[in-house]
């Protein structure tokens, strides 16, 4: 059974840095794609961040660039996001996922198979 469990969420100031992990089981961690989604009550799943098997292909959002990094230890079976310059528009729940496909929009939700129950990052002003 495959489970991907994200920790590493909390409070934090704006300006601040946090790093999420989410740890996969039940699969060969390093032949499968992973992502970063983040949802707003009331809206859809939206794509922060999404990493290749092997690491070489990563991709991010558009209000993340330049703030978020993205990377994955295999060897842990666990995947990271490095978040810097925390906004509070940043404050939202983040869901971990992974998949096998790597298509033209990593970024979309219906590329993957499983899903964390998510961790919550509060960002205070």
């Amino acid at each position: 059974q495959v489970q991907v469990v994200e920790s590493g969420g909390g409070l934090v100031q704006a300006g601040g840095s946090l790093r999420l992990s989410c740890t996969g089981s039940g699969l060969t961690f390093r032949n499968y794609a992973m992502g970063w989604f983040c949802q707003v009550p009331g809206k859809e799943r939206e794509g922060v961040s999404a990493i290749k098997w092997g690491g070489g292909s990563t991709l991010y959002s558009d209000s993340v660039k330049g703030r978020l990094t993205i990377s994955r230890d295999d060897a842990k079976n666990t995947l990271y996001l490095q978040m810097n310059g925390l906004l509070p528009e940043d404050t939202t729940m983040y869901y971990c996922a992974t998949g096998v496909a790597w298509g033209s929009s990593p970024l979309l939700a219906g590329y993957y198979d499983y899903w964390g129950k998510g961790t919550k990052l509060t960002v205070s002003s």
